[in-house]
């Protein structure tokens, strides 16, 4: 056993060691450089995603679901995918997402239905009480990110709003989806306009 005044003096030791350590200038988290107006894009784009993320895992959390839930329900608003397609939009195995929707079938927010292309396939719809429970969940992440972006004028949520679509179906076409209808000729850089605000 050791005696206490060995551990007492160790202690001291390491405090006067620790406190005599020149110390690096602190730095706020998230405050831009002298200067600077933004964070820079990546650390920016990696902030806001953070942001969403808390807004929708609150919102997840009060209605009972998780994230991968809410994303399953809001895909499933407005299409009817088979499992493998599922898979494709959620970035997730094909087990994941099987274990995903029994546990929505569950619930009785999701059913299965026969793939009227494919016998051996089956596609997964949302229920009249899945949409009930979305379209409440639609509703609070809706009020959150209105709280996000009430510093920005009409045109900047505008132009974010396009900003984001445009990175967001360029993302999904890279992975073999298409979630808009592009027309021929759209501007590759996409529309950006910063003016007005």
């Amino acid at each position: 056993m050791v005696s206490p005044s060995i551990i007492d003096g160790i202690t001291i030791y390491f405090q006067g060691t620790i406190s005599d350590m020149p110390r690096a200038p602190r730095r706020p988290v998230l405050t831009p450089l002298p200067g600077a107006t933004d964070l820079g894009l990546v650390d920016a784009l990696a902030q806001l995603t953070f942001a969403v993320q808390g807004a929708l895992g609150r919102v997840a959390a009060a209605h009972d679901l998780s994230i991968a839930q809410t994303r399953l329900l809001g895909i499933l608003r407005d299409r009817e995918p088979t499992i493998k397609e599922l898979a494709r939009f959620l970035q997730l195995d094909k087990t994941s997402v099987t274990g995903l929707v029994d546990r929505a079938a569950e619930r009785g927010l999701v059913r299965r239905t026969p793939s009227p292309f494919d016998g051996r396939s089956v596609q997964v719809a949302i229920t009249n009480a899945g949409r009930q429970l979305v379209d409440q969940a639609t509703t609070a992440i809706e009020g959150e990110i209105a709280v996000l972006v009430e510093g920005l004028s009409t045109a900047r949520r505008d132009a974010l709003s396009a900003t984001a679509s445009f990175i967001v179906a360029g993302d999904a076409r890279r992975r073999g989806m298409d979630i808009f209808e592009v027309e021929p000729g759209d501007d590759r850089d996409g529309p950006i306009s910063t003016d007005g605000g």
